[in-house]
């Protein structure tokens, strides 16, 4: 009986800590903040500047679109000399296909930084892997029914921000709609970090090599999460199951091994044995095509923060398992597989296993970090991002 009130009084007090919260967020939308102002950059009035916005065709939706032609740049928003805070960006445009939305890049610039923090083709910043456009909710991203983008993640400058749209792709842009919301004037206490995002693929994975989701970064910070694709080398591998890799996170001075260690992919968001299309809060996989083999899933960390104070590298495992429903084209190919561990040693196709394997992944990862630029290498051409979808 005395276990049974404790498990009520912890029921108890996590239902008192919930509804405190939540009065304070409401609290929160009553109050009158000081000398904080309210702006919408759109492609009319990409400055937000006061009493500019809707003067086309004498103000009867004149301009509701902005072009950006193939090899050309916007400046989509831009605040200088102020302090502020950039809380939402919306966007649509009618070419949705996986090769615009790898080629188009989105970058933000912190307080008049000359290297972008963000740098992202604008599907996976979006929280959507491979440029495949599905409707899904999550925490940071939302696609209402598949045909938007929509980014709530808060990010704070000091000086000032500038985000841009970079069209790499070799078809123009006749139509983008947007909106950036943001507010300046927002005092920010020394503690208070900048918002970073980093694209990368490996096409394919280095067998037995960790892919890094985020190589390491040096500073003060917080991982926020990813977002990551993969596409499974179904030539090598057919139709093998490819997410037995587990997350490594490495902080502050760990190199051979990591503070954290996952215990497989699809754990990792969240479910188990298996890996189908779901989207939730803080985790999700909005693709899970098992007939193509390819997935696009995320994970968030909100509830569960990852800080560190001087260094941090997040990877995962090229790991597959071998089962006897994918046994038999492997045995019919004669192919060769390496069991996981040290070496590479071939395992015996005829038994269940685990084995290492090399496939297509790329990722966009979000972090919060103590400066408005980070160390980390310009993301991939084009061409690159764009191979095989």
């Amino acid at each position: 009986m005395q276990h049974s009130y404790k498990q009520v009084n912890s029921v108890i007090a996590g239902l008192a800590s919930i509804l405190i919260a939540h009065s304070a967020f409401a609290q929160s939308l009553y109050e009158m903040p000081q000398a904080i102002e309210s702006r919408v950059a759109s492609g009319e009035n990409p400055m937000g500047d006061k009493g500019k916005g809707g003067q086309a065709n004498g103000g009867r939706k004149g301009a509701a679109t902005v072009p950006i032609k193939a090899g050309e740049s916007r400046v989509l928003a831009e605040a200088n000399n102020t302090s502020g805070t950039v809380r939402r960006i919306w966007m649509t445009f009618p070419d949705r296909s996986p090769q615009m939305l790898r080629s188009l890049k989105i970058e933000m610039y912190w307080d008049g930084a000359a290297k972008p923090a963000v740098s992202a083709p604008v599907g996976d910043f979006f929280g959507i892997g491979l440029g495949q456009k599905v409707a899904f909710e999550s925490v940071f991203f939302s696609d209402p029914e598949g045909r938007s983008f929509n980014c709530t993640i808060p990010m704070p400058f000091r000086t000032g921000m500038k985000i841009v749209m970079v069209n790499e792709s070799k078809s123009n842009l006749d139509e983008l709609f947007y909106d950036v919301d943001y507010t300046l004037g927002d005092k920010h206490a020394a503690n208070v970090l900048y918002f970073h995002a980093h694209y990368r693929r490996e096409n394919p994975t280095t067998i037995q090599k960790d892919y890094e989701i985020l190589p390491r970064i040096e500073g003060r910070g917080r991982y926020l999460g990813t977002n990551i694709g993969v596409i499974v080398n179904t030539k090598e591998y057919f139709n093998t199951w490819w997410g037995e890799g587990e997350v490594k996170i490495y902080l502050d001075g760990d190199r051979e091994l990591p503070m954290i260690a996952g215990t497989g992919t699809e754990d990792y968001i969240g479910t188990a044995w298996g890996q189908g299309k779901f989207a939730n809060l803080y985790q999700g996989s909005p693709v899970a095509d098992e007939k193509a083999m390819r997935w696009s899933f995320y994970r968030y960390h909100i509830v569960d923060p990852i800080y560190f104070y001087r260094d941090a590298r997040i990877t995962m495992q090229q790991i597959g398992y071998l089962a006897p429903h994918s046994r038999e084209d492997i045995i019919k190919n004669n192919r060769t597989l390496y069991r996981a561990g040290p070496g590479l040693v071939p395992m015996d196709t005829s038994k269940d296993g685990k084995f290492e394997r090399s496939d297509d992944w790329s990722s966009c990862v979000y972090f919060y970090l103590d400066k408005p630029t980070n160390n980390l290498p310009p993301i991939d051409s084009v061409e690159k991002r764009i191979a095989g979808l």
